[in-house]
């Protein structure tokens, strides 16, 4: 039988720790957290790889949905300053896991997911380990989820070429937005941060995550 809470603690010395995130919450999280849960049977032998765990097939001009690599996670939710009384967007949960990280660490988490199969995993085991400060929605990920906002912290699960201005707006003054921003070939971790009517937007690391459904640059045609 799998000892997961030891892959968890690997998990945490060997990948998250060495990756400059110094937010002893994120790294709690993570060792509390049964990364397997959110997994299919049939992977979870991988849940704890150094690895992107893929859960679904690529659509609507978006890739294959999962696990973000748990680095890219850790530090990607370490930009975002999450505090404890913070009431948090999770733009493109998946199955649930990046929720539950980021309700170790907010007040309320909204975690939205346009993926059906998905959604329907994560509404089904949040609840199941406990997490009742978040509350999973189902809508198209780029709208982001105004009816419960404006936020503290919009954290989006995934790769975008573009980002809405809307999604933006949801944020509420002195509010963060953290996102992969580029290309499969180049991407980085970018913060937005709202200062009034205006964004400051900084790149931060070098991450690898799966573009988003609705988060695709718009194709320019030429006469």
């Amino acid at each position: 039988m799998a000892d997961y809470v030891q892959q968890r603690k690997n998990m945490v010395e060997s990948q998250v720790r060495p990756s400059d995130v110094t937010d002893r919450r994120i790294m709690r999280a993570m060792l509390e957290v049964p990364r397997e849960k959110f997994v299919p049977t049939a992977l979870k032998p991988l849940a704890y790889m150094d690895r992107q765990i893929g859960l679904t097939k690529a659509g609507r001009g978006g890739e294959p949905r999962g696990l973000l690599e748990p680095r890219v996670l850790a530090k990607m939710v370490q930009l975002a300053e999450i505090g404890a009384g913070d009431v948090v967007l999770d733009v493109g949960c998946g199955p649930g896991y990046s929720a539950a990280i980021l309700g170790r660490l907010a007040e309320t988490v909204v975690a939205l997911e346009s993926d059906a199969e998905l959604g329907a995993m994560a509404a089904e085991v949040l609840p199941n380990l406990g997490f009742d400060n978040a509350a999973v929605v189902s809508g198209p990920l780029e709208s982001g989820f105004a009816g419960e906002g404006p936020y503290d912290a919009i954290f989006v699960g995934g790769r975008i070429e573009e980002m809405p201005e809307g999604l933006l707006d949801q944020l509420k003054d002195g509010g963060r937005l953290v996102a992969v921003r580029g290309t499969p070939v180049h991407a980085r971790a970018v913060i937005w941060r709202r200062i009034g009517a205006n964004f400051d937007v900084q790149e931060a690391f070098e991450a690898a995550a799966p573009l988003l459904p609705g988060f695709a640059k718009a194709k320019s045609f030429a006469l």
